[in-house]
């Protein structure tokens, strides 16, 4: 064997091993798979399939996130919320006024907002909610977080918009919360703090920096236990 072929080899195994490492030290990502799977396997009557993905509800039937499970075939968008226009509606939201990223759904009764994650053909096989789940997390991995704050994971739906479940569902009390970026409400006629069943209120995070602070948030939260 060459030099040059030893050296390729060398640096293909270094390169593999790099690759091993980092996967292993992605505590978010990988301890987020574990506490997916603690909410699936804990409210599997939440969860819920559909042509070409799954949906986990609230409780109550007021708000759903939806993931897919085959990016290039999503009908819809990837990753999104979907709830009822109509406490927004009465809170004074002109729907026509708001940005592209929401949809309206059934003759404008079901409000979505979310984003596309890509086109990828994923290859694997038997998809669950949980390998789906995984697919995210291995292709777009900067969509999954960490809210400090509430012992939160959540995965990013763009444009201030969260689901987020709690790292540990046996200590915390607020096992799911749904996450609404108020502005394009506010700027589309909405007064947030009379949406019903919503709550409008200031949400501790950490900026770029890691430096926290409070931004306004339309959010809807459960216990499940």
């Amino acid at each position: 064997m060459g030099m040059k072929t030893t050296l390729k080899f060398t640096a293909l195994f270094v390169l593999l091993a790099i690759t091993i490492s980092c996967s292993k030290l992605d505590v978010v990502g990988n301890d987020s798979v574990r506490a997916f799977n603690d909410l699936l396997q804990s409210a599997p009557q939440l969860v819920s399939q559909s042509e070409t993905g799954w949906s986990i509800s609230a409780p109550d039937n007021s708000v759903g996130f939806i993931w897919s499970k085959i990016f290039e075939e999503s009908s819809l968008l990837d990753i999104m919320l979907q709830f009822p226009a109509a406490p927004f509606i009465a809170a004074g939201l002109d729907p026509s006024r708001l940005p592209d990223n929401f949809a309206l759904y059934k003759d404008g009764m079901i409000l979505s907002v979310g984003t596309e994650l890509g086109n990828e053909k994923l290859s694997y096989e038997g998809a669950t909610p949980l390998t789906s789940y995984q697919q995210i997390v291995k292709l777009k991995r900067s969509s999954i977080g960490y809210h400090m704050q509430m012992d939160h994971y959540g995965i990013n739906l763009g444009y201030g918009n969260m689901f987020e479940w709690a790292k540990n569902l046996a200590t915390n009390d607020k096992d799911i919360v749904f996450v609404l970026d108020p502005a394009p409400f506010i700027a589309a006629g909405t007064d947030p703090a009379k949406i019903e069943g919503w709550t409008f209120a200031k949400v501790t995070v950490d900026d770029a920096n890691g430096k926290p602070i409070q931004v306004d948030k339309i959010l809807k939260s459960f216990n499940l236990k």
